[in-house]
């Protein structure tokens, strides 16, 4: 798993010409069922995917947290959201509220999430791929493939099916 980690960012550099164009002739036209083979495509992958083996997510990248993650986890760990923002989280350019640092501090060394159960949205649906509409969230997958290699996989498997599609 490390190896393929490893070669990620390369390997979806190497195809983010290919999945752009991709994405851009779906957007335009997006095949019958799509969101239904994307769900399939989703569940086959994550059936064989474990992603205690990687949390390269957790790694590298900070989930954003809405206002309900915040009072959800807060609440959780017996702080004041207040006392919580201070803590964790920074409003980055775009005046969301993110972690103040990667890796994630409630990411264990066993790649366990200490807030597992009430864990922020983002976290729960990444990498985004059993989305409804996925086609609309391209930018967020060309993004995601660099990260996540079952969404590199998944993409993969989907332009073969959809090619020319």
């Amino acid at each position: 798993m490390q190896d393929f980690l490893d070669q990620l960012p390369t390997l979806a550099k190497d195809k983010h010409n290919e999945n752009k164009k991709f994405f851009s002739k779906l957007k335009k036209k997006q095949p019958k069922r799509f969101d239904i083979t994307m769900q399939q495509l989703h569940d086959e992958e994550f059936a064989e995917t474990d992603c205690l083996t990687c949390a390269n997510c957790c790694k590298t990248t900070g989930p954003l947290f809405t206002d309900k993650d915040i009072e959800r986890i807060a609440k959780y760990m017996k702080m004041k959201p207040y006392d919580f923002e201070q803590k964790y989280l920074r409003k980055d350019e775009e005046g969301d509220m993110v972690l103040q640092e990667t890796p994630c501090r409630f990411l264990a060394s066993d790649n366990y999430c200490l807030i597992y159960d009430v864990r922020p949205k983002a976290c729960r649906e990444y990498p985004h791929t059993d989305r409804k509409k996925f086609h609309q969230i391209a930018h967020l997958t060309m993004h995601n493939v660099a990260i996540c290699p079952a969404a590199f996989r998944i993409v993969e498997k989907m332009k073969m099916l959809f090619q020319g599609g």
